[in-house]
Order: structure tokens, then sequence, then C-alpha cells
């Protein structure tokens, strides 16, 4: 109880002795770069440095923040960047990490501790918040559709981490939010039932909240990784034969042919036909180089008759993927027709060919025959009956 009481009131205290003194901005010196060096602090007009006593990675973390140089990755003692001059303003800090500024901070009045310029506290700062790092917990980066994906976006260091955020390339709003506690440096981010408008490439970002008011700081994304979201259709299929046989029907000895097709194709697939029939099931298949492949039978038999499915196949990231079976297609192999058999059909035109151009031959014969035997009309007339019977005298008798 009295140690909450003490904590409170060196709060409430230093409080008050920072609204009383009049403190300027904060400055960093003789460091690498502009997010290192020694901590220094304008009062009255005048720069003085910060005593190292106390003096944390809390403390430092404030520096940063309030400077715009993101997180504190060390907090230096003993003057490591050159001891300063005039007065050291501060001597006992005791930050909580979420000051807006490094004088809003509590201070411990009852602190006796002897400071000079050799106590200089100083600071290094990532310059930036630091990037995070994204990784994939499932397996493999393709995925069916319905499927979830996890990832893991985590950073090094523990800085009062308020959110973590995946983000698809592309798309300015989190797909998945996930908040983190304050010991934790990185955490589990799900996408769940992926569909394939989720394909596509994916990082992600922490947030920190910091100051009073409250502002959010977020980090640069992280490194990307591609995710593949396959989604196989249904094949469609049909056959072609001659036009001879039947609706559903080959005829035996015939060809005939299958077509399997699919509107979306990947590198590497390849179509399966599958016929099931009375005396078991019969597989082949073809690679998919464009959306249709098509089966060729250039002998219909027994064995042909049965009904056929269509299904596409892939292998992708090391995962096979099967679409659905098409709706089968019964094919029926049927014995020709002996009197329409093309043989039949090509010897009765032969013979009726034949037959009517015998009688074409007769019936001409016939004509040309009948016409010599008729009597002309001078002829008729000139008739003369001798014994019973009619002679035909000549024009030149008379």
């Amino acid at each position: 109880m009295l140690t909450f009481l003490r904590i409170l009131l060196t709060a409430l205290v230093g409080c008050l002795w920072d609204g009383v003194a009049a403190f300027g901005g904060v400055r960093l010196v003789n460091g690498d770069n502009k997010c290192s060096g020694r901590v220094e602090i304008l009062r009255h007009e005048q720069w003085g440095t910060v005593c190292d006593h106390g003096w944390d990675v809390q403390e430092a973390s404030v520096v940063c923040f309030e400077l715009g140089c993101g997180l504190a990755e060390s907090a230096s003692r003993g003057a490591e960047f050159g001891p300063g001059s005039g007065e050291i303003v501060l001597h006992h800090v005791q930050c909580s990490g979420h000051e807006s500024s490094l004088t809003r901070c509590a201070v411990v009045l009852h602190s006796n501790s002897y400071c000079t310029h050799e106590n200089d506290a100083g600071v290094r700062c990532s310059g930036t918040l630091l990037m995070p790092s994204l990784s994939l917990l499932s397996p493999h980066t393709v995925f069916s559709p319905g499927e979830a994906v996890r990832f893991r976006c985590s950073v090094l260091l523990r800085h009062h981490l308020s959110d973590f955020h995946l983000y698809k390339h592309g798309v300015s709003t989190p797909l998945v939010t996930q908040r983190a506690d304050q010991s934790q440096i990185g955490v589990e981010l799900t996408l769940s039932d992926v569909e394939t408008f989720h394909q596509g490439s994916y990082s992600c970002r922490y947030s920190i909240k910091r100051g009073f008011p409250s502002q959010l700081l977020s980090s640069p994304p992280s490194n990307s990784i591609n995710i593949t979201v396959v989604e196989l259709l249904t094949p469609q299929h049909w056959y072609n034969t001659s036009s001879e046989a039947p609706p559903g029907s080959v005829l035996k000895g015939q060809s005939f042919n299958i077509t399997c097709s699919t509107l979306q194709q990947y590198p590497g697939g390849s179509f399966q036909l599958r016929l099931i029939r009375s005396n078991g099931t019969v597989r082949q298949s073809l690679p998919a180089l464009s959306q249709s492949v098509t089966f060729t039978f250039s002998n219909a038999q027994t064995s042909n008759e049965g009904y056929y499915y269509c299904l596409y196949r892939v292998q992708l990231g090391g995962r096979t993927f099967v679409s659905r079976e098409s709706q089968p297609l019964p094919i029926a192999v049927r014995d020709p027709d002996p009197m329409l058999s093309p043989m039949v059909i090509s010897w009765l035109v032969s013979c009726l060919t034949f037959v009517i151009a015998v009688i074409i031959l007769i019936t001409v014969a016939k004509v040309l025959c009948h016409k010599e035997r008729k009597p002309s009309e001078l002829e008729r007339e000139t008739r003369t009956c001798v014994d019973n019977t009619y002679v035909a005298l000549s024009i030149n008798k008379l």
C-alpha cells in the first residue's frame, strides 16, 4: 500500500513539476544520425542534459516517439555520445512508455544520487518503426475455396504493440486485424473461407498506440507472400460419330470421339476420361494443352459401351486438385443394319442401274424393229391379191 501511494505521489508531483517548468523541445546530439545521440532538453532557452539514473528503454521509447524516430533500439548511459554542458535538467526520470513527451514523465524527487555530465543519457532509435516479418503457417501456398490461410506477423522488439493487420496488395483496408498483448512480439492472422478473389500478394503491418491523447503509429509493410486459390469448374463433354448412328449410339466398327472442355485452365493440367461399364472401369488421360481435348476411338466395339465421365486434374504447389466429374454420357454400340449397310445400298443401286439400262435398251430395240416392218402408204395402195396372198408391188414395176 505504501509503495502504491509512493508511486502515485511521485506521478502527481511529476505532473505538477511538468506544468511549472518551462520546458521546450527535445533533441539528440553527437549521434550517428538524427535518430541517435545524447538527449538534451530545452529549458528557459538553454539546452541541458538528462541524468542516466533510472534511464531505461521505456524512457528511450518516449524520446524516439516524440522525435518521430520510430522505436528505441537501446537506452545508452555513461555519456556514450560524449558529455554535455550546461545544466542537468532531469535527474531521475520514470516513464511508463506511453507518454507523448519526456517532459511528461514523472521525476523521482527524493533521489539523492549524484550526477555529472559523465552520466548523460542517450538513445538509439530505429529511425522508423521496424519492418515486421510475415510468415506462412499453412504448409502450402495453394488453396481450394473454403479453406483457411494462416499467417504469422511478428516484430523483434516489444514496444507496446497495439494491433497487427493483414493487407492484400491493392486493397487499402486490412482483411484481418488482431489485437496484441504487450508481451507479444507477433500474432497469428487467419484468413478464413478463402475464395478466388483472395488470390494475390499479402503483407502485414503493426501499429503502436502512444502518448496522451493517444496516437497511433503504423509500421512499414512486411515482406510479401503470394497465395493461389484454385477453383476447378466441372468439365463439359460431348461426342461425335457417323450421322447414320441413332442418338446416343455409335455403330460397331465405326470411329467416334469424345471431347472434354473447361473454362478454367492451369499450367500442367490434364483431362481424364472415365468409362464405367458392366465389367469394370477404364480410365485414360490426355494433357490439357488447351481448354479442350478430344479422345478418339477408331474402331467402336462392345467394350466401348457404357457411361463416360470427364474430370480435370492439376498439380500446383505440391498439391493435387481434381474437379467434379461431369454428368454421365451414355454411349451404346450397335451392330449396323444389314439392310441399310453401305455395301448393300451400293449393291442395290448398281443392280437398279443395270436393270434400268437393260429396259431402256430393249425398249429402243423394239421401237426400231417395229418401224422397219411397217409398210408405207404407197405400198398399201398397190397391193394385189394373188392366190389369196397379198403381194406388194414395187413402184418401178408399175
